[in-house]
């Protein structure tokens, strides 16, 4: 997705959650060369911005890059914000961001794959190792998330067969901030 910068984007922003811990095994790892999920540790906004524009540089994913370090750091610290990073090979495949911040629930608050990695057969994958750790923490009775019309159209699709449904849509309208 990628407009003239400048231009107004009208789009849909869908909310979603899961209130019920799923059950059942957990979708197979695809079988690639060096996959890896590793969960960072005290990670720096920079590392953050990296994962961030891997993921989402091709839908509009811009809100952090005009936030200040501090806030980034206020965003990604601590214990009830954890950061997991998809490999292969070596490289960023994708990654996902759980926050526990609210209480009893968690938040979906980044999920993506690289475009180098998409059709690889990760998305179920990565989501369902996102799903399984972010009902693992006690006191979890519900997980939300959100996508949007500019994110990867297979993105609202596999959140709901992995067991999230709709609760409320939104429009919006910004203006491009990539060209």
């Amino acid at each position: 997705m990628s407009a003239e910068a400048g231009k107004w984007l009208d789009y849909t922003v869908t909310y979603l959650e899961m209130t019920t811990r799923p059950e059942g095994p957990r979708p197979p790892a695809p079988n690639l060369p060096g996959l890896a999920l590793i969960q960072a540790e005290d990670p720096p906004p920079r590392w953050f911005l990296h994962l961030y524009d891997s993921v989402g540089a091709d839908y509009e994913w811009t809100d952090w890059r005009r936030r200040s370090e501090e806030e980034l750091r206020a965003l990604i610290a601590g214990p009830d914000a954890l950061i997991y990073t998809a490999m292969v090979k070596g490289w960023t495949a994708g990654f996902f961001m759980l926050d526990w911040r609210e209480k009893g629930t968690c938040d979906l608050a980044y999920f993506g794959l690289a475009p180098e990695a998409q059709g690889l057969g990760l998305g179920r994958w990565l989501l369902g190792e996102a799903i399984r750790a972010g009902w693992a923490r006690p006191g979890v009775n519900r997980m939300v998330v959100e996508t949007c019309t500019l994110d990867s159209p297979r993105a609202l699709p596999l959140y709901q067969r992995m067991g999230f449904a709709p609760v409320r849509r939104v429009e919006k309208r910004r203006r491009a901030a990539r060209g």
